[in-house]
């Protein structure tokens, strides 16, 4: 299955997101709003199993939240 790692630095306007393949080469870079689904539509777009990092502070419930929902659905929650 082709894994990638997304890394995200959470700010109040906007979130800076890096994703790395398996190998840890770097395969995108982008900046989203800090918006749900903003950050849905983004998680959406890539393929693959997909391991999410983000450093927790005061918006972490602003990503958690939209992160979980995709792979509830999934399971039929």
């Amino acid at each position: 299955m082709d894994t990638k790692y997304i890394g995200m630095d959470v700010h109040k306007e906007a979130i800076a997101i890096a994703v790395l393949n398996a190998a840890g080469k770097l395969v995108m870079e982008s900046i989203i709003e800090t918006k749900a689904n903003t950050i849905l539509e983004f998680l959406k777009g890539l393929r693959g199993e997909l391991q999410l990092t983000f450093e927790e502070g005061t918006w972490a419930s602003l990503v958690v939240r939209p992160a979980e929902a995709p792979r509830e659905e999934n399971r039929g929650v």
